[in-house]
């Protein structure tokens, strides 16, 4: 989440977890940009303002967290500026990283984003392993923002473990298995058997409605279930030759074919209208997404969405992302404290009770309110344990300077194959013509 992420751009997110009921007011999206810069020195009494710059949802504000540390640290206040749209804050920051001026004393970085950054600009960030355990993160969250020095330049926060959301009352309607253990049985054998599932959809599903919300979702699931994907460990871009992404392009490319479909692209007004009309089945899930699916269908979907495993046996992750402190603020171990406290495990555990980001801090995973976590909104549903089991066994992916940029322009030509028709062949020769001015 950060509903609006790079290749998940994040995105961002939100759903209240466990046995309370869910409040989704608490969990829209707010664009409440500020241009305000890292605060100033201690004031005359001692007080500081430390910012914090994000995007999307991060969840601090729901979860209460900011004012709980105030409580804690009387002589803190911590300001929240949030960027709606992660594509719009992260020029920015570069911007401001190029300048050195008008950043926060906290940065947010989008796991598509960390690598660039780890590589051109690491030495303008406070390096984090010398004040923060960081192996108490999950293994490949704590490589991911290491630099080729050792430094640690981004704490993490959430994870995005894959499920998959959909409509019960569509599927017995349809036909189908509808309770979450029997779909999970019908899609065991991948994303195949997903798009099969469709097809029976399809063929006896409610009119106006459709099996998928987006082919572009699928893909970005299939690709996160593998470690190479857009990069190998040396650096070379793979993506025309990677195997993750032929087969999340040539299952995107049938989706689209068999109009299987809604041909949406995600948190778009079309796509949050579907969810508010109720014509999608399914949604490729990751954790941060069900706050999206509950915020935008309404109490008028409750307990008909559910959730289940994520089709086939190889575990998944689709976002996820980063505090990181500059080295030019004036409040460098104020804000870097404040990193600590946030990326602990009892505050990561609260944000996911308040908005349903999954920790990246194994030490969350055995609290109670992380490890018996249900969904009500979908059927109460045991997420703690479903997102718990997958994130343990998510590969360590190799990232890439480029990975958000090369997996949103292949997205935007998986939505012209779904939505103006256009031929696999010349989807494909547009978004590799387009990435290679990129990428060189």
């Amino acid at each position: 989440m950060r509903i609006t992420r790079t290749g998940g751009g994040h995105g961002r997110r939100a759903a209240a977890l466990t046995t309370t009921v869910l409040t989704a007011s608490a969990l829209l999206l707010t664009g409440c940009s500020s241009d305000d810069s890292s605060s100033d020195a201690k004031d005359s009494n001692g007080n500081i303002t430390l910012t914090v710059a994000d995007f999307g949802q991060f969840g601090y504000k729901e979860a209460g967290l900011f004012a709980q540390y105030h409580k804690l640290h009387p002589n803190i206040t911590v300001k929240e500026n949030t960027t709606a749209n992660e594509a719009d804050y992260y020029p920015k920051l570069l911007q401001q990283l190029n300048t050195t001026s008008g950043l926060s004393d906290v940065q947010g970085i989008e796991v598509g984003r960390i690598k660039e950054v780890v590589d051109t600009q690491a030495a303008k960030f406070a390096d984090l392993s010398k004040t923060i355990n960081v192996s108490d993160w999950v293994s490949w969250k704590e490589k991911q923002a290491t630099a080729s020095d050792g430094s640690v330049i981004g704490a993490g926060t959430d994870i995005g473990p894959m499920s998959l959301c959909y409509r019960s009352d569509l599927f017995k309607a349809a036909g189908l298995p509808s309770d979450r253990d029997s779909v999970a049985k019908a899609v065991a054998g991948g994303w195949e058997d997903y798009l099969k599932l469709g097809e029976k959809f399809k063929a006896k599903a409610p009119k106006g409605t459709y099996f998928m919300d987006s082919a572009s979702a699928m893909y970005n699931a299939v690709v996160g279930s593998s470690a190479e994907q857009y990069y190998d460990a040396s650096g070379k871009a793979i993506y025309k030759n990677s195997p993750a992404v032929q087969q999340g392009w040539n299952l995107a490319a049938e989706a689209a074919s068999k109009k299987l479909t809604e041909g949406l692209p995600q948190f778009t007004d079309a796509w949050t209208a579907a969810l508010r009309k109720g014509t999608v089945a399914t949604v490729a899930c990751p954790a941060w997404m069900a706050g999206q699916i509950s915020t935008n269908a309404g109490d008028a979907y409750k307990g008909k969405w559910d959730i289940a495993r994520a089709p086939g046996t190889s575990a998944a992750n689709w976002g996820g992302s980063f505090l990181a402190v500059p080295k030019s603020g004036k409040n460098v171990k104020e804000a870097t404290d404040l990193v600590k406290w946030l990326t602990s495990p009892e505050q990561q555990a609260a944000v996911f009770k308040a908005i349903g980001v999954f920790p990246s801090n194994k030490g969350a995973y055995d609290l109670a309110s992380v490890k018996n976590a249900t969904l009500p909104y979908f059927n109460n549903a045991p997420i703690g344990q479903i997102y718990a089991d997958e994130a343990k066994a998510i590969p360590e992916a190799v990232l890439g300077a480029k990975d958000g940029t090369i997996k949103d322009t292949i997205s935007t030509q998986i939505n012209n194959m779904e939505q103006r028709g256009t031929k696999p062949a010349k989807a494909w020769k547009a978004a590799t013509d387009s990435i290679d001015k990129v990428i060189g």
